[in-house]
């Protein structure tokens, strides 16, 4: 006889406490059983019951909705705009109001008429119909200000049109050729696959660069697909050649495989290594000419993924969506929430899954990253539109464009730096330290276009004056704005000729609303 069996034997009372042991263990047990059942089973009941069948590209979100509520109801809630940062949030701001410099620094650009704070994903085609920036096709003489590529980023019904009219024919058109065809916000057929649900690539740029770089987006892991479905749009891009072609400028770096570290998936997606790309003298690119100094200047659009990989989130290989689109539970179902926002609006889901600290703790550690770097930025415009200023009085006073180059590439260096460092949503937290030598360098050769200007000036006999540009109207005014033409152009447009589009889209159902989408079921 074993000493357990002895044990049991002379002091009864063990042998009742092990057996009520294993007794609640298999209780236990059989709870955990019933619901991981209970669960499989309601995990089985989304798919066995799904309400429509979605084939092809549909970029109707509220079909999607009555298959996967749970996600629908969460993209619905990027039309709240209820929080504000210490810097932005999800609310309609106006940046050139709160930082006039910037009017200056893209003068003869279209940003220099409007820019507001990114809202959420639903508001991608109402703020774009209303932005200034694409001007009033079909009030009066105004024509197209920009071409059919700029609807990109903005809606799933880009792919449809993409596969009706063929990708070239797509970035050729205008415009306004697509207002009445692109009318979905972004939503749940830009990143999703309709049959299996999985994350897919739906913009053919992000898979063309890869490609160019020895790499298929088919290779990637479902944790890489995570970043990269964000990737289609936030990222820097450009319009190449008549046919206003979308192209990464990511070409610079090595060549690419599968399960590479991070490391050399951003060679190539430096700030130096883009400008390298489109300073070649094959391409010579420029996305515009300065009204003031003639400079040929860069736009940067949104280098969110770029950024991102440089700083410590990205290098430990997290996703967008591990901060953007956390984990929630509803029942026995896991899923993640499709309010894509800033994780500051959520701080115990986004950040403290992994950081064991105190919100108020992480929060300060982020906004004193964030005032630091911005710090910088705020010295960089300043200093930059004073530059391009000391340069227009160069022209003015009658110094040569061929001596004024030196001063003209550093503005374009200085413009690039700026615009890449501060049109990177996010990027003050992405990768704070990355953020900051960019911003410093911008900084810097703002100061050196100053010192260059200023010998050109002294030796025209100028003495330099500082117009006031110390509101958005006054900058506005100073460039050549006319702005009450463009607001009463865009009000006619939003007036006569939206209300169209819309009506039009209606009618075939190419737009649908909740009750739409369910009367279509029935």
């Amino acid at each position: 006889m074993s000493k357990f069996a002895e044990t049991i034997k002379e002091k009864p009372a063990v042998g009742w406490l092990v057996f009520l042991i294993a007794l609640a263990a298999v209780f236990l047990l059989g709870l955990l059983a019933a619901s991981i059942t209970e669960k499989r089973a309601e995990v089985a009941t989304l798919y066995s019951n799904k309400k429509v069948d979605i084939d092809g590209i549909e970029p109707r979100s509220p079909l999607w909705g009555l298959n996967f509520p749970r996600e629908y109801d969460t993209w619905k809630k990027t039309r709240e705009m209820d929080f504000r940062s210490k810097h932005l949030g999800n609310m309609v701001e106006d940046v050139l109001d709160s930082r006039p410099n910037m009017v200056v620094l893209w003068a003869g650009y279209a940003f220099s008429r409007d820019y507001n704070a990114p809202r959420g994903h639903a508001y991608t085609i109402d703020d774009m119909r209303a932005t200034l920036r694409v001007g009033a096709p079909g009030v009066g003489e105004n024509k197209d200000m920009q071409p059919g590529t700029c609807w990109t980023c903005k809606s799933p019904d880009v792919p449809r049109m993409m596969n009706e009219l063929g990708i070239e024919n797509y970035y050729q058109s205008k415009w306004s050729e697509l207002g009445d065809q692109i009318v979905n916000p972004l939503g749940c057929a830009d990143c999703h696959d309709p049959k299996t649900m999985n994350l897919t690539i739906t913009r053919p740029a992000l898979i063309e660069a890869f490609e160019r770089r020895g790499m298929e987006i088919t290779q990637a892991s479902p944790q890489e697909m995570r970043s990269l479905v964000c990737a289609q749009c936030h990222v820097e891009y450009y319009f190449k050649g008549d046919g206003k072609y979308l192209t990464f400028p990511w070409d610079n770096g090595k060549k690419l495989t599968a399960g590479m570290p991070v490391e050399k998936m951003v060679d190539g997606m430096s700030v130096e290594a883009m400008e390298a790309y489109y300073d070649d003298p094959a391409l010579n690119y420029k996305d515009w000419v300065h009204a003031l100094s003639k400079a040929p200047m860069l736009k940067a659009q949104h280098p969110d993924y770029e950024v991102f990989l440089m700083g410590t989130h990205g290098k430990r290989g997290l996703s967008c969506a591990d901060c953007h689109m956390p984990y929630k539970s509803e029942g026995g179902i896991k899923f993640s929430d499709h309010q894509v926002m800033s994780p500051l609006k959520n701080v115990a889901a986004a950040c403290q899954t992994c950081h064991r600290e105190s919100e108020e703790n992480l929060l300060r550690d982020v906004y004193d990253n964030q005032d630091k770097v911005l710090e910088i930025r705020d010295r960089v415009e300043a200093e930059l539109a004073k530059a391009h200023i000391m340069a227009k009085q160069a022209l003015d006073a009658g110094v040569s464009e061929e001596r004024l180059k030196p001063v003209q590439q550093l503005l374009r260096q200085a413009g690039w730096r700026w615009d890449y460092g501060v049109a990177s949503h996010g990027g003050s937290f992405h990768a704070p330290v990355e953020t900051a030598r960019i911003l410093s360098h911008a900084l810097d050769k703002s100061l050196q276009a100053q010192i260059e200007a200023q010998k050109l000036l002294t030796a025209a006999g100028v003495v330099f004056t500082m117009p006031d540009i110390s509101t958005k109207a006054k900058a506005q005014t100073f460039i050549g704005l006319n702005m009450e033409k463009f607001r009463a152009d865009k009000q006619a447009f939003l007036s006569k000729v939206l209300p169209g589009w819309i009506e039009e889209a209606k009618t075939n159902k190419r737009f649908i609303d909740d009750t739409q989408a369910a009367d279509m079921v029935e």
